[in-house]
């Protein structure tokens, strides 16, 4: 009506936006002149906060309902209810919801269908309002994002930064606080008393209601109900969920939940339940049948639910996947195409070495005709069918030396040990003796030439562990009398007086957290507590660069398998793509919830797997950031993550003391291996992959059937729509050894070229 146009576009001319002004009064067809007499008004005078009025009097609050009330209709066509939560703040709840109607999003932006953000123009910058829209909704729209907008700001346009409070303001409700104890215990009853098919799906939700319901009760300081209502139900909760429940029970005051985290999680990221239509419907009948609002707004607002079609999942497949910090991954996350085959090896010829020849002449059998030249790669001649395009990345070009190194690979690789079931590998045990610095970190090179370990007094340590001497280059007085051109040059350029089996490296200020070799044993990267990731040379046995981008711990890093880029993950709970040659990180992956705690690169090279202390494995794509799958099932903190060679799987291991193992194509898992009573801290695939072998904090090395564990997968469709998978009650026919340290926890393995175990840990006397 015109009284109320008349005041908004007071209140426009006050707040000095000209233009929106302008716009809303070509709409209206309102003359300049026909502003004055209406502001006499004392609602105008009220909504204007002009003198005698106040911006929050009963005229201007009444004349806000109005406005939104009519607007809300104008945009949904469904009926709207208007309540006003707190003085000044109109909020809108279309009904039916999600059915193209608005509702009032955070902070006063107006969300439409589906509960995506209308677009709205630079309030409070004078642009007025840029948005294409029904001719006749676009007078509506307008004065209901404005009328928002300065509801929210109290007469101020703010810019509403997404901070805590924001969040929080969430939890402003009206609900009868003696009443929460009553609703979660009906709920509760009705889920137990509810069919077995049933029960398992439901009994989800009790977690996230229980934290959402507590929390509401502590942000409206209802104190005691809040202690009481954790008392009375915290016990029911499943019990890997009792880590998040003791930071939880700290949380009594609402000051306590300003800058707490985990809390701040919980809140902005909707928790996932994957349930099944029938389950749902029951459950929805049940609520609006008991007007059980409370609990029902809650499910809306807070949980995101997956509805699949088909029959409810069993509590063992239910078990096998739940237990992260924001529930189950949705279905949608797991979709996306991932190239998980290998790139072409680049083909060059390998001249064999009269050796190999007269070795096998010792032994009295007769020589044998061997082509001269024998192109490697010749086993890849074909392209896989699931390998990214050779080109996706710019990887680097192959250097000499890098040649070189295939070829003693591949003679390796002809005399490598077939391992299997019936033909386990040896293992070979480093025990790091008195190491009072605190061990932290180990590595082996690819060739199992050198071993790198990082330690809590922030040294790190490299060992030569063959006969060969770790020397620098001489210094570059004495390289330049060398003669550039003899056959010998890269001898000559070592200094022998520098020979040693150790090499010290300082730098760091704080314990060093990961190590990991360049492919080429060229460079060397560590990362630490106090933030950086140092790139040493292993010519010289300095330090190059310290890359600077976390601002905490950073628990992990590791080198790509082709070198030049490396990634870092840490406390900042990002993980960083960096290059060698850019001090500025490439990739930024955001996503997780908790800390980064393991990296590592699939095989390819394009894609990098991230383990966290949210509970998730994920893997996102180096070309563009995106992450393309998220897995859940882990009760703990990932600390290992190994893909298998052919680049199809991911096993991971955590503190729950399980290895989980991933088919990447499908984003399913396939498998579970249970027998570690510790964390696992060290997972390797065998050089064929026919074996996996776990290391853990229980002293032992323990060596799985992989060949068995992936055979006769089960992913057809439905599987992969639904989730329903069929893992074995069993594990241990896949368990084909077992092998105890006598106090050793067991931090890295590695299988050489030949297939021989190496595996490394600091003795520790408890």
């Amino acid at each position: 009506d015109r009284q109320t146009l008349v005041a908004v576009l007071q209140f426009l001319r006050r707040s000095n936006l000209r233009e929106s002004e302008e716009i809303l009064r070509r709409e209206a067809r309102l003359l300049g002149d026909d502003l004055g007499a209406a502001a006499l008004s004392p609602a105008g005078a009220g909504l204007l906060g002009a003198p005698g009025g106040d911006a929050d009097s009963a005229g201007g609050e009444a004349l806000l309902s109005r406005v939104t009330a009519a607007a809300a209709i104008a945009i949904g066509g469904s009926t709207a209810t208007v309540a006003s939560s707190s003085p000044g703040v109109a909020a809108v709840a279309a009904v039916p919801p999600g059915k193209g109607g608005a509702r009032a999003g955070p902070a006063g932006s107006v969300l439409g269908a589906g509960g995506r953000p209308l677009p709205a123009g630079p309030l409070g910058t004078g642009g007025g309002l840029h948005c294409i829209f029904a001719s006749s909704f676009r007078l509506s729209y307008k004065l209901l994002l404005y009328t928002n907008a300065f509801a929210v700001g109290g007469g101020v346009v703010v810019e509403d930064q997404p901070d805590v409070s924001a969040v929080l303001s969430a939890y402003n409700q009206q609900g009868d606080p003696t009443l929460y104890e009553e609703y979660y215990s009906g709920l509760k009853h009705f889920i137990e008393c509810s069919l077995d098919c049933h029960r398992a799906e439901l009994s989800q939700l009790f977690y996230p209601l229980f934290v959402h319901m507590y929390l509401e009760l502590v942000y409206n300081q209802h104190e005691s109900e809040a202690k009481s209502f954790f008392e009375r139900f915290h016990g029911d909760q499943e019990c890997y969920y009792q880590d998040d429940l003791r930071v939880l029970s700290s949380l009594t005051k609402k000051e306590h939940m300003k800058g707490n985290e985990t809390m701040l999680d919980f809140r902005t990221s909707k928790f996932v339940l994957r349930i099944s239509r029938d389950s749902y419907q029951l459950l929805k009948r049940h609520l609006q049948e008991k007007q059980n609002n409370q609990i029902w707004n809650i499910v809306q607002e807070h949980l995101y639910i997956d509805i699949f079609d088909g029959m409810p999942r069993s509590k063992q497949q239910i078990d096998a996947m739940v237990g992260s910090l924001a529930g189950e991954a949705k279905r949608e996350a797991n979709k996306a195409k991932v190239f998980f085959g290998l790139l072409k090896e680049p083909e060059f010829d390998v001249p064999l070495d009269d050796e190999d020849e007269e070795g096998e002449n010792e032994e009295g059998k007769p020589k044998k005709k061997k082509p001269k030249k024998d192109s490697v790669g010749s086993k890849s001649k074909k392209q896989d069918p699931n390998a990214p395009p050779q080109n996706r990345i710019p990887l680097p070009e192959l250097k000499d030396s890098d040649k070189l190194d295939k070829v003693m690979n591949m003679k390796e690789a002809a005399r490598r040990v077939r391992l299997g079931a019936e033909c386990l590998p040896s293992i070979c045990f480093y025990t790091f003796l008195n190491a009072y610095q605190g061990l932290t970190a180990v590595d082996i090179t690819d060739d199992s030439s050198m071993i790198v370990g990082g330690f809590a007094d922030s040294t790190v340590r490299v060992w030569s562990v063959t006969p060969k001497k770790l020397r620098s280059v001489k210094t570059a007085a004495d390289l330049s009398l060398i003669d550039k051109e003899s056959d010998d040059v890269l001898e000559r350029i070592m200094d022998e007086k520098t020979a040693s089996e150790l090499k010290i490296l300082y730098g760091h200020s704080g314990p060093v957290y990961g190590t990991s070799f360049s492919p080429d044993r060229n460079y060397l990267l560590s990362c630490s507590e106090d933030g950086t990731v140092r790139l040493w040379s292993l010519q010289t046995f300095t330090c190059l660069v310290g890359y600077k981008g976390h601002n905490y711990p950073v628990w992990d890093t590791q080198f790509s398998p082709y070198g030049y880029y490396f990634v870092s993950g840490g406390h900042d709970r990002v993980a960083r793509l960096w290059a060698t040659d850019h001090y500025q990180p490439l990739r930024i992956f955001a996503g997780h919830l908790a800390d980064v705690t393991c990296t590592r690169f699939h095989p390819n090279s394009n894609y990098i797997a991230t383990g966290s202390a949210d509970r998730t494995i994920r893997l996102w794509d180096v070309l563009n950031g995106n992450c393309v799958r998220i897995f859940t099932g882990h009760k703990g903190p990932i600390h290992s993550l190994a893909f298998s060679p052919n680049g199809r799987f991911l096993a991971t291991g955590a503190t729950d003391g399980r290895v989980l193992l991933w088919d990447i194509g499908h984003g399913l898992m396939v498998g579970e291996l249970k027998g570690h009573t510790d964390t696992i801290y060290a997972l390797r695939f065998s050089r064929d992959g026919e074996i996996l072998a776990s290391g853990s904090m229980d002293n032992t090395v323990r060596l799985w059937d992989a060949v068995k564990a992936f055979e006769d997968l089960e992913t057809d469709d439905f599987t992969t729509a639904t989730g329903h998978i069929n893992l074995p009650e069993n594990s241990q026919d896949l368990l084909l050894g077992t092998y105890m340290t006598k106090s050793t926890p067991v931090v890295h393995l590695h299988f050489t070229r030949r297939n021989l175990l190496l595996a490394a840990g600091a003795y520790s006397s408890q």
